[in-house]
């Protein structure tokens, strides 16, 4: 694990590009994360999104840039997957994150299991911290679920809920959200946002991605907006209404980026 720090930002990108062959994919991306803030990242389908988690979780290595994490210079040639987990970036997908036929107490620790002498798992200990987060640090209150009930059996909105739970356990400088709704009903929506809300509140930083730009609006303390492969704005939530954010997205697609290509 990589020791922890005070610094202000959990995470900042500097620079960062993204080539694919001839194509960028991304274009002088300059992003800063503060401790305790949820960014909004807001974006078209091709804006850049996808190709951004991926090197902030390690699968793609930037073609140039640099990447910090918690004030620490991350070796991008050495940085993948495992590496990003132990700088402290978790990542909740809008699906796939859990193993759905297997107890909710192994998926919080799948991979980085608590073992006892000679190596054997301590199950006791796992399902103890697996039931304090689902009760203390997410507030899970699913009737008759406990740690021995199987993913299958849990709703959209409480697979995220543990998903999230288990991200927040692994003392992440900063969880990304990546469309952690989709396909969910507005119950199961508003569980996930509640859940989401727990982040904030244990001080947490985390990037938001979602296409439902009133629950962006709802969760973040700010937006950046993404096109194109490069950050366009950076929005304080204290500074624009819902509407206006709103307004601000469609004559951007509809002039700026007509004045853009002209």
């Amino acid at each position: 694990m990589v020791e922890k720090s005070d610094h202000p930002y959990a995470l900042q990108m500097v620079n960062i590009e993204k080539y694919f062959g001839l194509v960028c994919a991304l274009k002088n991306i300059n992003l800063q994360v503060g401790r305790n803030e949820i960014v909004g990242l807001i974006g078209d389908n091709g804006a850049g999104k996808s190709t951004m988690v991926k090197i902030l979780t390690g699968v793609h290595q930037p073609t140039r840039g640099e990447l910090y994490v918690a004030g620490r210079k991350v070796d991008l040639k050495r940085y993948n997957v495992k590496t990003a987990h132990e700088y402290g970036i978790e990542t909740v997908y809008q699906d796939k994150s859990l193993g759905e036929k297997q107890v909710l107490w192994r998926n919080f620790f799948i991979g980085r299991q608590i073992t006892r002498r000679f190596g054997f798992i301590d199950v006791k200990k796992e399902k103890e911290i697996a039931n304090e987060i689902m009760l203390n640090t997410i507030g899970f209150r699913g009737k008759g679920i406990t740690v021995d009930s199987k993913v299958n059996k849990l709703s959209g909105g409480e697979r995220q809920g543990v998903a999230i739970g288990r991200a927040m356990h692994f003392e992440a400088e900063l969880i990304v959200l990546d469309e952690p709704t989709v396909a969910l009903s507005l119950k199961e929506v508003r569980k996930v946002l509640n859940f989401v809300h727990k982040i904030k509140e244990a001080g947490k930083a985390c990037i938001y991605i979602s296409h439902n730009l009133q629950d962006v609006y709802e969760i973040s303390d700010r937006f950046v907006v993404l096109d194109r492969g490069e950050i366009v704005a950076s929005i304080e939530k204290k500074d624009t209404s819902l509407q206006d954010l709103d307004d601000f997205l469609l004559t951007y697609a509809h002039g700026l980026k007509d004045k853009r290509e002209s």
